[in-house]
């Protein structure tokens, strides 16, 4: 899904060079996908919305400078992974000045997956979407439970649906490391869940 994101002319490129269609186009389409990223990283719908726009808006400051290397979508997700490093960061620090400790996740309350938005069809059994959110609570606090480094690696190989090498370009990794964290991540919910998990 993200490498149409690659697939056109890369949006900061042609940003820098004075069309900023592709960069407009970017950032209706990839929206959703980084509300859904901060969002199951923890981010309150509010605090998701204020994330997207930093990363857009540290993309935009860019353009002037912007030398391109390797793929724009992994380029895209590694600044965001750094605006939530910091956001998490600054997060901590305040809740320490305050000498409050500093609270984790949590952030899914109140909030619906796509999972659980998902429309009912005339064969689903009473109770259905019931059942559907329940497990979508499961697989939310199971990925809350994972470490962020494993956890990061599920999100941009599962739910963001990119290959190793664009997670490894994104986290600064090797396809290795990106290998190894998805393997341990999938076993981690596994156990988690139960054997039946995809």
């Amino acid at each position: 899904m993200k490498e149409t994101w690659d697939s056109e002319r890369d949006p900061l490129a042609a940003l820098r060079d004075g069309d900023p269609e592709p960069f407009e186009a970017f950032v209706v389409s990839a929206t959703p996908a980084f509300l859904a990223f901060f969002g199951r990283l923890g981010a309150s719908r509010a605090e998701a919305e204020d994330l997207v726009q930093e990363v857009f808006l540290k993309l935009f400051r860019t353009a002037p400078s912007y030398t391109q290397r390797g793929r724009f979508a992994a380029y895209a997700f590694r600044v965001a992974r750094n605006g939530w490093i910091d956001r998490v960061r600054k997060r901590g620090a305040e809740a320490e000045g305050l000498g409050m400790p500093v609270a984790s996740g949590g952030a899914d309350e109140g909030r619906t997956s796509a999972i659980e938005r998902a429309p009912a069809t005339g064969t689903e059994e009473p109770g259905s979407g019931l059942a559907r959110r329940e497990e979508a609570a499961r697989l939310r606090a199971a990925l809350a439970r994972l470490p962020e480094h494993h956890r990061l690696v599920f999100e941009l190989g599962v739910l963001q649906e990119m290959p190793y090498e664009s997670i490894a370009d994104t986290l600064e990794i090797p396809v290795g490391t990106v290998k190894s964290r998805m393997f341990h991540a999938v076993r981690k919910l596994r156990a988690a869940l139960g054997e039946d998990v995809a």
